[in-house]
């Protein structure tokens, strides 16, 4: 979609940026015959100030997603307390108990090792947390994720898990500046989900697919959380140096 007459694309308000992306959800799950409440907005505000949170959320958003657990731990007490917060970057095993400590939900657990710890962190601080499993489809080497053929295991120790609920499955697929080549890729997570659900006993309602340039085949795929963050914050500022965490 062009810009604003007279703006630059970064001059667009966050406000009209949102509405812009709310349009396409609203015109993609009509293609598909989709209710538009079915699909929810994360707004990746990675590397952008509480005060373009503040704009989203003003503009009614309230699903934010970081990718960084540092980041996030400096932002989230800046930004209006009412937020539900998701970590959609890699999670590293020494950053779990902060990722605990801030977030609802987790978009990008990949081994049951990692599930395991994230359950026995969250008994400790008397947390409960939502999970998704991050899957490489795609098979890319420089991606984390489970391999699909390695979900079956982790599905079965999340199980015995108390305070992790799964609720689905995440994908990034490889980059395109064509949206359609990710169209496959969506819809292997969507399978392998639909058989996992069968598998496991698990219902695993959540897809999580779709970022800026791809979120409306995703929704025409199954995805019922879009990653945008570039369509609602504009370009990415230089992100300062953050300080590393214990």
């Amino acid at each position: 979609m062009l810009p604003s007459l007279g703006k630059t694309e970064s001059e667009i308000p966050i406000a009209e940026r949102v509405a812009r992306v709310r349009a396409r959800i609203a015109a993609a799950c009509a293609r598909a015959g989709r209710d538009p409440d079915a699909v929810r907005l994360v707004a990746v505000s990675k590397t952008h100030p509480p005060e373009s949170v503040a704009a989203a959320a003003a503009a009614g958003l309230t699903i934010f997603g970081e990718n960084k657990v540092q980041e996030a731990a400096a932002k989230i007490p800046l930004c209006p307390g009412h937020l539900e917060w998701h970590l959609v970057g890699h999670l590293q095993s020494n950053k779990v108990r902060h990722a605990v400590r801030l977030f609802q939900t987790i978009h990008s657990v990949d081994s049951a090792d990692l599930l395991e710890r994230l359950d026995r962190i969250a008994e400790e601080e008397g947390r409960r947390l939502r999970a998704l499993f991050e899957v490489n489809v795609s098979g890319e080497s420089s991606k984390f994720g489970l391999k699909p053929e390695q979900l079956t295991a982790v599905l079965s120790a999340a199980g015995a898990c108390r305070r992790i609920e799964p609720v689905g499955l995440m994908t990034i697929p490889p980059a395109s500046e064509d949206p359609e080549r990710a169209r496959g890729f969506f819809r292997a997570l969507r399978e392998l989900r639909d058989r996992a659900r069968a598998e496991s006993g698990f219902e695993l309602p959540e897809l999580s697919m779709g970022m800026s340039q791809d979120f409306e085949i995703a929704i025409e795929e199954g995805a019922t959380y879009v990653r945008v963050g570039t369509d609602i914050f504009g370009p990415r500022p230089r992100p300062a140096p953050a300080e590393e965490m214990p």
